[in-house]
């Protein structure tokens, strides 16, 4: 008892075992009986061929027993017409045997013909059926891919969707929260960089006046313009030393000379 239920525990596992083949590959356990079909078709064709062997030599006989009829007919008729009637009927004798020979050999041979015509009709419609099966095979192979590769998308599709609830949602939270600190940094620095603007560009005009203004003064001491057309301002007049400035030509000296 024990053992028989050791035996059954050992059937069970290697049944469940063969479910979890069965159930993980069903295309290939398809194509497992469909080679398993065609081996057992390949056989039930050797076996055919081996019983037309059968029907070919009972046509055989059949066949010389026809023409052991004829001889033996024609040389009956030949005894009799020479009046030899004993041998003439020795040899019907022989050809009665024969004939309850050839009709047996006829009925044989058109019951192992109709028994070869049946199984070759079997065997053709079998192999008709196997090439059904076989494109039932790629079909479900074809549509199983496809199932599993549009079950995939899906599931891929759902995993993209940007749900705060998904890894993807998450993710992106993350990215976000980086871009959003970028861009404060990027506003922070513009709001620095404005502080002091008014001052910086007072102090770049002054620059560029009091540029001006030194170089119109070398273009009227080197005598390209006069101070008139210069247009130096009054806070850069001179170039030379501090305190040397020119005294203004008034009185008597100055009549004299314009005169």
């Amino acid at each position: 008892m024990i053992f028989g239920k050791f035996g059954k525990a050992i059937r069970a596992q290697f049944n469940k075992l063969a479910n979890y083949f069965w159930m993980k590959d069903p295309i290939a356990q398809m194509q497992y009986e469909y080679d398993k079909a065609v081996e057992q078709l390949k056989e039930g064709r050797l076996g055919l061929e081996q019983y037309r062997a059968l029907v070919e030599r009972v046509n055989r006989q059949v066949t010389n027993n026809k023409k052991q009829q004829v001889q033996l007919e024609a040389k009956i008729k030949a005894y009799l017409k020479a009046g030899d009637r004993k041998t003439a009927g020795q040899l019907a004798i022989d050809l009665q045997k024969l004939k309850g020979e050839l009709a047996e050999n006829t009925e044989q041979l058109a019951m192992h013909e109709q028994a070869y015509n049946n199984n070759v009709e079997k065997i053709k419609r079998a192999a008709k059926k196997l090439g059904h099966v076989k494109d039932q095979i790629k079909k479900y192979d074809a549509d199983l891919k496809m199932s599993e590769a549009e079950a995939q998308v899906a599931q891929l599709s759902q995993s993209f969707n940007f749900d705060v609830t998904t890894d993807f949602g998450q993710l992106e939270e993350v990215v976000q929260d980086k871009i959003d600190l970028n861009r404060g940094k990027v506003r922070v620095a513009a709001d620095f960089s404005e502080e002091g603007i008014e001052e910086i560009e007072a102090e770049k005009a002054m620059e560029e006046h009091m540029a001006e203004d030194l170089l119109g003064q070398f273009e009227v001491e080197m005598g390209l313009k006069t101070p008139a057309t210069a247009n130096i301002g009054s806070a850069v007049k001179t170039l030379g030393p501090v305190g040397e400035t020119e005294a203004p030509i008034t009185g008597p000296d100055k009549l004299t000379e314009s005169n």
